[in-house]
């Protein structure tokens, strides 16, 4: 049995160091030199669960190109079964990384072959999926993979719902674990982010109680965990809420740490960990995660996370 599959997408990053991130119309110019690296949630997340120790086989899709053969060499050079990622007729996803000397960062994508890969390609893989300790997913891939994933896995489901996309009520239902930042709750439940819980507030403690109202509205069958970056993490369970202070660190990159706090989460869990002390430990992992630039190359080694705090 694998402890952890993840079914999701695999992109090249090309990464540009700015000074600032440019406004709309503007063009800002840089004297660092861009960096090409491997990247996309569902990579990030199983290279991240790879370090901290866990068996994990990638589910996706890649270019019949040489950039696809990169990237799946370097997730096999982490101990990642590449077996179940695709050659599809499309390219290799890219993604275009725009990041600051303090961590902030805006991402565009081109998707390329992750929105080929589609429910019928995961068919020669259902024993793989069915059989896992824990099935993680994103929304870097069509939403009806999502759906058909969460059907069929029979482990522990975590879903990081990232980019912000519905999810239809039925898949949500299935899903034991959910993990969304603000925005992505607030999209989920047809919400705009409360005052005082979203990115210009004072702290999330005007908006928890509206945050976990989302949460609860959603119809999951777990806990929620909603990603706070500076502010730490909220698990919203059926009758309560705790918030998960963020380790205190000078961040570098924000690049990946969600990727590195779902690999982290799910982790714990299948250690047997209480959600709330799972939570605690993914923010660990993130804290270290944002010390250091990249994304797939800034996940940490289970001893450097147990060495924080």
């Amino acid at each position: 049995m694998t402890d952890i599959v993840v079914v999701g997408s695999l992109n090249v990053d090309v990464v540009v160091p700015l000074d600032e991130l440019p406004a709309a119309g503007q063009t800002v110019l840089s004297a660092a030199d861009h960096s090409r690296a491997g990247g996309g949630k569902g990579a990030n997340q199983a290279v991240a669960a790879a370090r901290l120790g866990r068996s994990v086989a990638m589910v996706g899709a890649v270019g019949d190109d040489a950039e696809g053969q990169w990237l799946t060499g370097l997730l096999a050079a982490e101990g990642v079964d590449t077996s179940a990622v695709l050659r599809a007729p499309r390219p290799t996803g890219q993604a275009i990384v725009l990041v600051t000397a303090d961590g902030d960062s805006t991402i565009a994508v081109s998707s390329g072959a992750n929105m080929w890969l589609a429910p019928e390609h995961l068919r020669p893989y259902a024993d793989l999926i069915g059989d896992a300790a824990a099935v993680l997913l994103q929304q870097e891939i069509d939403a009806a993979v999502v759906a058909a994933v969460v059907a069929a896995a029979r482990g522990l489901v975590v879903v990081n719902p990232a980019p912000a996309r519905p999810i239809d009520a039925a898949t949500l239902a299935r899903v034991d674990v959910l993990v969304p930042n603000r925005g992505e709750l607030a999209a989920l439940a047809g919400a705009a982010v409360p005052a005082g819980a979203g990115p210009a507030g004072t702290g999330p403690s005007e908006g928890v109680d509206s945050l976990a109202a989302m949460a609860r509205s959603l119809g999951t069958r777990g806990p929620v965990v909603v990603t706070l970056g500076a502010d730490g993490a909220l698990v919203v369970t059926a009758d309560r809420e705790h918030l998960v202070p963020a380790e205190p660190v000078v961040a570098a990159d924000a690049t990946g740490a969600g990727d590195t706090f779902c690999a982290a989460l799910a982790d714990a869990l299948l250690d047997g960990a209480a959600i709330d002390d799972a939570a605690r430990w993914a923010s660990r992992a993130a804290a270290v995660t944002v010390t250091r630039p990249g994304a797939m190359a800034s996940a940490p080694r289970r001893a450097e996370v147990l060495a924080v705090g």
